[in-house]
């Protein structure tokens, strides 16, 4: 069997972890999100910002994977300028696989771990994404999570109540949609405003909107509204967010 190089730098999301995360949602881990929550506030001593940056990687979304891979460290410097940010990368492709990384605090850090993985035709996975930040919101604290994606081939409800769990934890999801899918559209807006978060789209290859779509997400994660609010006195992708977030 070949080796897989990310094999020993990430976690495969199991059925089993999907299970435990759906059935986990007792009152007590609820309150333990919040006591922490409010540990890590925006401006509180020594706190890091903690965003999961999700990606499709299929085969279609390796044009849009090398972008990233491109632009991923502009996430660390926008939040520099803040304070400062860890990264959970979590991508999907294929047919069942789905991975996450452990916390990244540095942009070389996480160049090499994309710069490792090649896309592979499959299905979306975007309900294992969800699963996997409720558990690590409620284990460690998650302040946002960006989707990046073109396709929706699974459930509408099913990602909607996903996405309403987020929502109770007060966890944002930023989907950032390339492309017009209309299926895909309705989807990733519901999950956006169930979670108290924003959609936006971005044109095929388009590197500059998704930029400052990323440096925004970044901005939020590291500094929380007050930091976007800054950023969008310039307008562009901070706006857009935080014009849709409640």
């Amino acid at each position: 069997m070949p080796h897989d190089p990310t094999k020993s730098s990430q976690r495969p999301l199991t059925d089993a972890a999907d299970r435990s995360v759906r059935t986990g949602n007792s009152s007590d881990e609820i309150a333990a999100f919040v006591a922490k929550a409010r540990a890590m506030t925006p401006g509180a001593t020594g706190a890091r910002g903690r965003l999961v940056f999700a990606l499709d990687a299929t085969m279609s979304r390796q044009p849009t994977w090398d972008m990233a891979c491109a632009l991923q460290a502009d996430m660390f410097r926008e939040a520099e300028a803040i304070g400062s940010l860890d990264i959970r990368l979590v991508y999907y492709r294929g047919l069942s696989e789905c991975r996450a990384s452990g916390w990244i605090s540095t942009s070389d850090e996480l160049a090499r771990l994309m710069g490792r993985i090649d896309c592979r035709g499959g299905h979306t996975q975007i309900g294992r994404v969800l699963s996997d930040t409720r558990r690590e919101a409620i284990a460690s604290g998650v302040r946002a999570v960006v989707f990046v994606g073109d396709a929706m081939e699974e459930s509408i409800d099913d990602l909607c109540a996903k996405a309403g769990e987020l929502g109770m934890l007060k966890v944002p999801v930023f989907v950032f949609q390339e492309g017009y899918d209309p299926v895909a559209e309705q989807t990733f807006r519901e999950i956006a405003r169930l979670t108290g978060g924003a959609w936006c789209r971005f044109d095929p290859g388009a590197a500059a909107q998704l930029r400052e779509l990323l440096r925004a997400a970044a901005a939020y994660a590291a500094g929380g509204r007050d930091a976007l609010l800054r950023l969008a006195r310039g307008g562009g992708g901070a706006a857009l967010l935080l014009g849709q977030m409640k």
